[in-house]
Formats: structure tokens, C-alpha cells, sequence
């Protein structure tokens, strides 16, 4: 009787660590916006080197890029912006224009 106990509590064990492993590892693999932001910095570095022209929108993977001028005391800023479809995440950068 007692090794079925003992059985019991380790099989429930493991499949409790399985589960948060398993909720960690996804949440990591869905939060990571590595790319995202390398793909925003190179674009940023186009825009520095004249090679991009703005308005600018374009698709990467599930991002949806937008590239606005807004003014703001008398000073252009340029806003880098990325919105995620899949998880409705949003990333923006904003520069100066010089």
C-alpha cells in the first residue's frame, strides 16, 4: 500500500514540475522580442543612412511596423512602432530627427 502511495505522490510531482516548466518555457518563447527589436534598430540605422523613406509600413513575421513623423516642440521625432497580432504586444522606439 505504501509504495502505490509513493507512486501516486511522485507521478503527481513530476506532472506538476512538467506543467510549470512547460508554462515557463512557453511564456519565454512568446515574450522574446529579440528579433522584433533587432529588425526595429536596423531599420533605424536605414532611416540614419537616408535609405528609408517615411511613412513606412511593412509585415515581419506576426509584427505589423510602422515608421511615423510626429512633431513635438518644434522638433521632429521619428516613431518607430511594432504591434504584434498573435499577443497584441507593442514595441516603440522613438528618435530625434536631426
Amino acid at each position: 500500500m505504501e509504495t502505490l502511495v509513493a507512486t501516486i505522490l511522485v507521478l503527481v510531482i513530476f506532472m506538476v514540475s512538467s506543467m510549470i516548466l512547460n508554462n515557463l518555457f512557453s511564456n519565454t518563447i512568446r515574450n522574446n522580442t529579440r528579433q522584433i527589436t533587432a529588425h526595429l534598430n536596423e531599420l533605424e540605422y536605414m532611416y540614419r543612412s537616408k535609405k528609408l523613406t517615411i511613412p513606412y509600413q511593412d509585415d515581419f513575421e506576426h509584427w505589423n511596423i510602422s515608421i511615423t513623423k510626429e512633431k513635438s516642440d518644434h522638433q521632429d521625432i521619428i516613431l518607430f512602432s511594432a504591434f504584434n497580432t498573435a499577443t497584441e504586444k507593442t514595441i516603440e522606439i522613438s528618435t530625434f530627427k536631426k
